[in-house]
């Protein structure tokens, strides 16, 4: 079944068709017309999840902060308050992706914005061409990661665990992943002036009272959206669901407040809401279908055994299942990969005795360094489609840019391995 999939997919066929065709065909043909029962048994149960409510939600979150110019806005603080230093630009970028990511949430999104916002502004001031492009990609990738990220939203559901607890381990290893690309920066800023060169002596000096109107002009209100969300999910004020229309409700007022507000930015963040929800149920339930057959033909047992014997014990097994995930990676999109993968590698993961939590986590930053790791990566082909000739953003700079990236992810990866705190710390403190 599987290699169906792969060859469906290479030959170019929506993921959502190739699950469902595949576990159609081999459904009736080994059970019968019974596989229809089971199919809408399991499309329902996934179209009634309460937890699944939040993902319109957060998409429509997503795109009311894109449509509020609040990135420019934020980009343009943040430059402000650390622009002058040696790779304040790039250390700027990738905090406003940080930013954006918990404000966000959806990775074309974030590279999309960032890009249009920052690669001008650092390639003007005489920034290294693979600098620029690889602190956009890794940055703008943080979405997949850092909360309310639509693929937590959908892993938790998948895998029966909480939301919430998903949202809250997730902050160490995305803060973690932002902190290194900081410390990477600042150091090759360093060590060769020239990728990041200083800012000139003529730009104008801010004063304190201009920081502080920028900070709460700017930058306040989107951290502010952020603990709106996310604070009221830790604290127990409210579930993922109900917090995700808070958020949506906070978004409307920050375009209200910017003077941004109009009904054709009110069509359009609707329309987009709509598709991407679209696409993100249709792949449900095509992978539905696709892993009931499969688990009822045995498949799931069978790649059980097959993990549970691999040889170096439960962190061979690990080390297999993420190296699965990460090749799966280069050819499927996560959403589908999630949908596919994680009924399967959970009970896996649990007779292996690793942490629900840790281990969901682990899977989701593999995912992060597959989206952006060459030659496939969606993100650089992303960055790369909005890229006009004069910025002279080739494919080959822009990998040359993201693999230090990649390799700063391999290292958190390592980390939260060696210490798996870095992920359990807080949901383990986390309010109801």
């Amino acid at each position: 079944m599987f290699g169906g999939v792969m060859v469906g997919i290479l030959s170019g066929y929506p993921i959502a068709l190739v699950l469902a065709g595949i576990a159609m065909v081999v459904g009736v043909t080994v059970m019968g017309p019974v596989v229809f029962l089971q199919f809408s048994m399991r499309v329902y149960d996934l179209a009634t999840n309460y937890y699944f409510l939040a993902v319109p939600l957060f998409v429509f979150m997503g795109e009311m902060v894109e449509k509020s110019g609040s990135a420019e806005r934020l980009y343009g603080g943040l430059y402000m308050l650390f622009g002058k230093v040696r790779g304040g630009l790039a250390v700027t970028t990738v905090l406003m992706g940080t930013i954006l990511a918990a404000c966000v949430g959806i990775v074309a999104a974030s590279v999309v914005m960032m890009g249009l916002i920052a690669i001008p502004s650092v390639l003007r001031r005489g920034y290294s061409k693979e600098l620029a492009s690889g602190c956009v990609c890794a940055s703008g990738t943080l979405g997949i990661l850092i909360p309310p990220s639509v693929m937590l939203v959908i892993y938790g559901p998948m895998a029966q665990l909480s939301v919430g607890k998903l949202f809250m381990g997730a902050f160490g290893p995305g803060f973690l992943l932002s902190g290194l690309y900081i410390a990477y920066i600042v150091i090759r800023a360093w060590l060769d002036p020239s990728v990041a060169p200083s800012i000139s002596g003529d730009e104008p000096k801010v004063s304190v009272p201009q920081k502080l109107r920028i900070l709460v002009t700017a930058v306040a209100p989107p951290i502010f959206l952020i603990l709106a969300v996310l604070g009221s999910i830790f604290f127990g004020i409210a579930a993922p669901t109900e917090a995700a229309g808070v958020g949506a409700l906070a978004a409307v007022l920050l375009v209200i407040a910017y003077r941004r507000l109009s009904w054709r930015v009110l069509k359009e963040s609707l329309f987009h809401t709509l598709t991407l929800t679209c696409m993100v149920y249709l792949v449900a339930f095509g992978a539905q279908m696709f892993v009931g057959v499969f688990l009822k033909l045995g498949g799931g047992q069978f790649i059980k055994d097959a993990l549970l014997a691999a040889p170096g014990g439960r962190w061979g097994a690990f080390a297999l299942i993420m190296f699965i995930i990460f090749i799966l990676g280069f050819v499927i999109d996560y959403i589908g990969i999630v949908f596919i993968m994680v009924p399967l590698i959970t009970p896996i993961a649990a007779a292996l005795e690793f942490h629900p939590i840790w281990f969901a986590i682990m899977v989701c930053v593999n995912l992060q360094m597959a989206y952006m790791t060459p030659p496939m990566a969606p993100t650089i082909f992303f960055l790369r489609g909005i890229s006009p000739p004069e910025w002279g953003l080739s494919i080959g700079i822009i990998i040359r840019g993201v693999i230090p990236f990649v390799i700063l992810i391999m290292v958190g990866l390592a980390l939260c391995v060696a210490f798996p705190e870095i992920i359990t710390w807080l949901p383990d403190r986390m309010i109801g």
